[in-house]
């Protein structure tokens, strides 16, 4: 059995995440300090009755997928680095891929990067929705949720 999991500290068993904004692939955004991270994939169901049955039917429909996750902000990361191509997810931040409802690429990579990459990488396209940072005086770093709502259907590799 080949378990995947990402082991705290370590540097070879991660999960990677990175985004590319669909209108530059020049500067891509690896998403550093996750704190968790979800993977959605909702089938929705349409159910109906008829007279001639005695239990209701259902049928499977198209299914919703997101990412769902949490993050320490890193100031570069979240408002964008100055010195990338402006265009690029790297140079707009996910504040402004988020805010500019730009279209992203993404890859989640789950895996082990001794073994020469083994894993497997999620990928597809989303838009970056949910984010709402936060800050206490018990959590002295900003926080914040972020959801990747996934246009389409993820692709495994």
């Amino acid at each position: 059995m080949a378990y995947i999991y990402p082991a705290p500290g370590s540097p070879t068993a991660e999960v990677v995440l990175t985004l590319v904004a669909s209108a530059n692939t020049t500067s891509n955004l690896s998403v550093p300090s996750l704190q968790d991270i979800t993977v959605n994939n909702s089938n929705d169901v349409f159910t109906w009755t008829q007279l001639d049955e005695g239990s209701k039917l259902q049928i499977a429909t198209t299914a919703t997928n997101s990412l769902d996750m949490n993050l320490v902000l890193d100031q570069t990361a979240f408002f964008g680095n100055a010195s990338a191509n402006a265009v690029s997810a790297a140079g707009k931040g996910i504040f402004n891929l988020s805010a500019d409802k730009t279209r992203v690429g993404f890859s989640l990579f789950m895996g082990n990067t001794s073994t020469g990459g083994a894993g497997k990488t999620l990928s597809g396209n989303a838009y970056i929705t949910g984010l709402a940072p936060t800050v206490s005086a018990d959590a002295p770093v900003w926080v914040s949720p972020i959801t990747l709502t996934v246009d389409g259907a993820y692709t495994v590799t």
